[in-house]
């Protein structure tokens, strides 16, 4: 009875019946975001991945045995959970953002901050069973996952979930008024020192005039300090056991100590995925040599660092809700990527697989 939903939708690469499947799915993901907050659902992403990349390591061991399929556990686990419509950060994440963009103007006596950021950028709150936002949720679940689906299907060569997470997080400013990017209070976009003055918005908020993304994490120096370093453990993760992902794992389920109040725990998944991929890009360049390989990372690292902060200045600083830097980040590097392997100045892609 369901041969009529057997047809292949070409962009997004499945058959009509999975397709509605996976956009149910992604409607209970969003809300599963929602419902969770943002950054708790992220660090199940953390989680989950751990999970997919260490069995994927683990059947790699058994293949010549014939114990199992090759990687298809762990692909499994990775793609279609972690980065799957339960936890996938351009479902899961992006909806929690978009519930807490919404809820920072229709439930603005929620907030619990009392004079810190505006609501809308409380990316640890937990909105719980609350049906209009868990809604809102789900929607741009949905469209999280239509973003990304559509963008893998047409070929374009960037990481289509980060741009996914970036996409639906600036639709939200415009779906709930926020401005796009917001009025600068320094002398530009990049100027943190209103933020290092103390000045606060002259709107009786009580907010600071400008809301660096990581209080902890904005100084250059201390950006190529930690681009560096995370950037090598992510080369030397991937040099190791050949995953793309498993530094990122670590990496964002390390976010659990920072949703939990530990203060300055840095944020280093768009780092530590910079280290692998641009690791793996030059490995062959460098005819295998390790030392230059993780040179190699230490320079994606720092690019991956570098790219956060300023786009966290730009894109963050200066509205009320919540664009993901490290998305930010992931978008811009991974697009480098695919365009010079497309143009033939570099022997791979990494993990986009153009």
């Amino acid at each position: 009875m369901f041969e009529a939903f057997a047809l292949q939708i070409p962009v997004i690469g499945v058959s009509t019946e999975r397709f509605i499947v996976l956009l149910l799915a992604a409607f209970a993901g969003g809300m599963f975001g929602a419902a969770l907050g943002a950054l708790p659902s992220f660090i199940f992403t953390g989680f989950v991945v751990l999970l997919g990349e260490t069995a994927g390591i683990v059947i790699r061991q058994f293949e010549g045995a014939d114990l199992v399929t090759a990687g298809e556990l762990g692909t499994g686990i990775t793609g279609s959970i972690g980065f799957g419509p339960f936890v996938g950060p351009h479902i899961a994440f992006a909806g929690g953002v978009a519930a807490s963009a919404y809820a920072g103007k229709r439930y603005a006596d929620m907030d619990p901050s009392e004079g810190g950021y505006h609501f809308g950028k409380d990316i640890t709150y937990a909105f719980g069973t609350q049906p209009d936002i868990l809604a809102v949720g789900g929607l741009f679940g949905v469209l999280g996952l239509l973003i990304s689906r559509i963008a893998g299907g047409i070929g374009l060569p960037l990481d289509s979930v980060a741009l996914s997470v970036m996409t639906t997080a600036f639709i939200a400013r415009i779906a709930f008024g926020y401005p796009l990017i917001g009025s600068p209070a320094g002398s530009g976009l990049l100027d943190m020192s209103p933020f290092e003055k103390g000045t606060m918005r002259g709107d009786g908020s009580g907010r600071p005039a400008t809301e660096p993304w990581l209080p902890h994490q904005y100084k250059w120096v201390n950006i190529v300090v930690i681009g560096l370093g995370a950037g090598i453990l992510g080369g030397w993760t991937w040099l190791i056991t050949e995953s793309f992902f498993l530094a990122y794992g670590i990496s964002a389920a390390s976010l659990l100590f920072l949703n939990l109040g530990v203060e300055k725990i840095p944020v280093t998944h768009h780092i530590t995925l910079g280290g692998s991929a641009f690791g793996a890009v030059a490995a062959p360049m460098v005819g295998g040599s390790e030392p230059l390989i993780i040179v190699a990372a230490a320079v994606g690292g720092l690019i991956g660092a570098l790219l956060g902060e300023v786009t966290q200045r730009v894109a963050y600083a200066h509205s009320g809700t919540h664009v993901d830097p490290p998305a930010m980040s992931i978008t811009i590097y991974s697009l480098l990527i695919g365009v010079l392997f497309l143009l033939g100045v570099i022997p791979n892609s990494a993990y986009l697989g153009l």
